[in-house]
């Protein structure tokens, strides 16, 4: 196509319109990119929410697995988290949604006593790695899980506000926070 353009000397200059096209063509592909970049960004927080709310189901199934356990053997509870499945307590071993190995942390009970928990107040949890478990000293029973993932949440549950922080154990009260401490092996 040919492109036709008067200059001040009403002189008719002659052009290719390839270049007008090319030009176009950038400034499209411009307004495009940042229309996709503006889309991605509530997209993001929504796929968030999506994991979080993903992430409380998930848990919540583990604690219903103990629950199940605890009735069909009662005062026991699971020494390792494949004792679930291999139990049937639960359909299938959930993987934590915002860790990258997709390992839970463990939640046991502690043996020391935490302050106020004779009157009803406070708990106190040991939260083991699931990689560490094995180093654990004591005889092993699992309550709970939480994820492993320190990332900070969009939601506070139970008035956990990093993922880390979102306890799920048989017996857990919301208004309630529990003491813990991680275990590290010495």
């Amino acid at each position: 196509m040919r492109l036709f353009i008067r200059n001040k000397g009403n002189k008719v200059l002659k052009g290719n319109s390839k270049g007008l096209t090319l030009i176009i063509l950038l400034i499209t592909l411009s307004v495009m990119e940042i229309l996709l970049l503006a889309a991605y960004i509530p997209w993001k927080t929504v796929i968030k929410r999506e994991m979080e709310k993903e992430l409380i189901f998930r848990g919540n199934q583990y604690v219903e697995a103990i629950r199940i356990y605890q009735m069909k053997y009662p005062g026991r509870f699971p020494s390792k988290i494949e004792e679930l499945l291999e139990k049937r307590c639960i359909r299938k071993l959930y993987k934590d949604p915002f860790s990258e190995d997709g390992d839970w942390d463990l939640i046991v009970p502690s043996a020391r006593i935490a302050p106020g928990s004779e009157r009803g107040g406070a708990q106190k949890i040991v939260i083991i790695p699931n990689k560490l478990l094995a180093k654990y000293p004591q005889p092993v029973q699992i309550i709970g899980v939480v994820s492993s993932s320190p990332e900070r949440s969009f939601k506070i549950y139970c008035g956990g506000e990093t993922y880390n922080k979102w306890f799920f154990y048989y017996g857990r009260k919301c208004e309630i926070i529990p003491s813990y401490e991680y275990f590290r092996p010495k």
